[in-house]
C-alpha cells in the first residue's frame, strides 16, 4: 500500500503527463541545447557518459528496482554508461555484470575502461550489435541470468534499432526493461541531423513503434517519461510484462 508521499508523487506525475504546454517546452529546450552538444557535458566516475542527467537518474531508479544480474548495452563510446551501470551493481552487491557491445571500441576508451575500478564488473565485445557472431556471444553470456536489463544506444537508424529490438528483446526478463535511447530524434526539427544517416521518420522511435505492433511482451512506461519531461528517450522506456 502506497504512503501519502508516494500517492502525491504519482498524482504529480499524472498531472505533468497531461500538461501539453510543458511537453512542448521540454522538446523546445532539448532542441535548443542539443545544438551545443549538451549531453557531452557530463561524466560518471571520470568517464564521459553522453546522457542527459534526467535519464541517468531514471536508469538509476530502474536498476535499483529491477536489481539485474546482467545489464547489456549496445554502444559504448567513451564508456561512461558502462561505468555507471557497473557502479550501481557494485553498490547493490552480488555478482552482477555489464556487457557492452560496440562496432568500434577505440583504443584510448578501451584502456580507460580497463583501468577503471569498476572494470571488474564489465565485459566488452567489439563488433556490430546485429552481427550473428556477436549476438551468439551475448546469448551465451546471458545464460543462467535471472534478471536482465537491456539498453540500446548504438546506430540510431530505424532498420538497425528494429533489428536490435528483435534480437535483444528475448533476453529481457519479466518486470525488467528494454530501454531505447534517442527516440527524441523523431521530435526534433527536420534539419537537426544533417551529417547523420538518421532523422525524422528514420530513428529509434519509429523502430520502437514498429516493434510494438507485433511484440506484446513490452509496453511503454509513460510514468518515467512523464516525470522526467526532459528525456532523450520518449516512448523508449519499455517495460517487459510477459514471460
Amino acid at each position: 500500500m502506497k504512503n501519502s508521499f508516494e500517492r502525491e508523487k504519482l498524482e504529480n506525475i499524472q498531472k505533468l503527463g497531461k500538461d501539453d504546454n510543458l511537453s512542448i517546452l521540454s522538446k523546445e529546450w532539448i532542441a535548443g541545447v542539443s545544438k551545443h552538444k549538451y549531453s557531452y557535458n557530463f561524466s560518471w566516475m571520470g568517464r564521459p557518459i553522453i546522457q542527459f542527467p534526467q535519464d541517468i537518474i531514471a536508469m538509476q531508479e530502474i536498476i535499483w528496482q529491477v536489481k539485474p544480474d546482467l545489464i547489456i548495452e549496445t554502444g559504448i563510446a567513451h564508456g561512461g554508461s558502462l561505468i555507471f551501470y557497473a557502479s550501481m551493481l557494485e553498490l547493490m552487491g552480488g555478482d552482477g555484470h555489464v556487457l557492452g557491445i560496440d562496432i568500434d571500441i577505440r583504443r584510448p576508451n578501451r584502456l580507460a575502461i580497463e583501468q577503471h575500478p569498476m572494470f571488474k564488473r564489465i565485459r566488452m565485445i567489439q563488433g556490430s550489435s546485429v552481427d550473428q557472431k556477436v549476438t551468439k556471444q551475448v546469448y551465451e553470456f546471458a545464460k543462467g541470468k535471472e534478471k536482465i536489463l537491456v539498453a540500446l544506444d548504438s546506430n540510431h537508424t530505424h532498420d538497425h534499432v528494429l533489428q536490435e529490438l528483435n534480437l535483444y528483446s528475448p533476453v529481457v526478463t519479466k518486470d525488467s526493461y528494454l530501454v531505447t535511447f534517442d527516440t527524441i530524434i523523431e521530435d526534433m526539427p527536420e534539419d537537426s541531423f544533417p551529417d547523420r544517416p538518421w532523422g525524422k521518420g528514420n530513428n529509434p522511435k519509429t523502430a520502437v513503434r514498429k516493434f510494438l505492433e507485433t511484440n506484446h511482451r513490452f509496453v511503454v512506461d509513460k510514468e518515467i517519461e512523464n516525470k522526467l519531461l526532459i528525456t532523450v528517450a520518449p516512448e523508449g522506456y519499455l517495460r517487459c510484462i510477459g514471460d
